[in-house]
This record gives structure tokens, C-alpha cells and sequence, in this order.
């Protein structure tokens, strides 16, 4: 099975640097994905890796990110993300909860 690589950047209106440390959750699974997430200073910007054995996905992928970032105001972090066939709610959700667990 051949792996599709996306990497892009994205930034808020207002990012803000909320990673103190580098943070890991999910896991690579059938439906599901696993999101990487380390501060890196990016001037406020976000570059995101995704690795996904689906392709022709990119401008979706780049619609969940850009929602993502506005809606929390992440920035000054490096995301990637290890994907195997999550929907677009599902990375909504495991993207929301790494950074639940990087600030509790």
C-alpha cells in the first residue's frame, strides 16, 4: 500500500503559543489516527505532516486544519499526524483532545 504525504502551513489570526511540551494521543488503527504535536518557534504559524494511505483527501484536509487552528488560535507548533482512513470528525476529535491534554 503506498502512503500519500501532505505537508502545509497554516496560521491564526491570533495564534498563541499553548504547546509548553511535546504531546502524543491516539494510535494508528483501522479508522483511526495517531496526532504528533511539538512548540517549535514558527513565528505563530503551524506546519502540519499528515501521513495517509488515502489520497485526492488534501483540500479536505487543509479545510479541517484551517477550522482547527481559527477555532483554538494554535500556533508556534509543529503537528503531524499518522493516519489510517479517519474521517474528518475523527481528527477533529483527536486533534481537540491532544490539546486538552497539553493544557490540563
Amino acid at each position: 500500500m503506498a502512503l500519500n504525504t501532505i505537508e502545509f502551513e497554516c496560521k491564526s489570526a491570533s495564534p498563541a503559543q499553548l504547546l509548553k511540551t511535546r504531546q502524543h494521543f491516539g494510535v494508528v488503527g483501522s479508522g483511526d489516527l495517531e496526532v504528533l504535536m511539538e512548540p517549535a518557534d514558527l513565528g505563530g504559524g503551524v506546519t502540519v505532516k499528515i501521513v495517509t494511505p488515502v489520497s485526492g483527501f488534501d483540500e479536505l484536509w487543509h479545510r479541517v486544519f484551517g477550522k482547527f487552528i481559527e477555532t483554538s488560535n494554535l500556533g508556534d507548533v509543529r503537528v503531524e499526524i499518522n493516519d489510517n482512513n479517519a474521517t474528518p470528525a475523527v481528527v477533529m476529535l483527536r486533534l481537540q483532545q491532544t490539546l486538552t491534554q497539553a493544557t490540563s
